[in-house]
């Protein structure tokens, strides 16, 4: 199963590149994690936010490949623990999809975007930022991967 994270945002800090490629290398070649940056729609003082949105959306829709399953991450969406992501993941592996993870940009995603999805998954209630999201969905996605092998390093 492969999984790409299509991300508002483009250019993270190095701490974000090492915090991602530390918990993406540890996992298996059927058990694959891609992250892949979308830029954000131009933001200007004054300009329409909601064309910024529009061209985010439009550049993550075109990269949802045909069967992939969708997943919105969205604050409204659903909370998982550790172990529900886990139960979660082994049920996308048993459909024989790939999924596609969309994180929006500041703005969040938009109605077309969130209709596309198959499902929302919320990681908090807290506004979180957005670099810190990718390291963060990167360990629980690895944290899962480590459940679903039964790997000694689940802690």
């Amino acid at each position: 199963m492969k999984i790409r994270i299509l991300a508002v945002g483009q250019k993270m800090p190095s701490w974000v590149e090492q915090g991602v490629s530390e918990y993406t290398k540890r996992l298996p070649p059927d058990f694959r994690v891609e992250f892949e940056e979308i830029p954000l729609g131009a933001r200007r003082p004054g300009s329409d936010l909601k064309k910024a949105l529009a061209q985010e959306s439009d550049a993550l829709l075109a990269r949802i490949k045909g069967k992939e399953k969708v997943i919105a991450l969205d604050v409204l969406g659903k909370s998982w623990s550790s172990e529900k992501l886990a139960e979660e993941a082994a049920a996308w592996r048993m459909e024989g999809r790939d999924i596609a993870l969309l994180i929006g940009g500041p703005d969040g995603l938009s109605d077309a975007c969130l209709q596309k999805a198959e499902q929302r998954w919320s990681l908090s209630g807290l506004t979180l930022p957005h670099p810190l999201v990718r390291v963060l969905l990167a360990e629980q996605l690895y944290r899962a991967w480590t459940l679903l092998s039964g790997h000694p390093y689940h802690r």
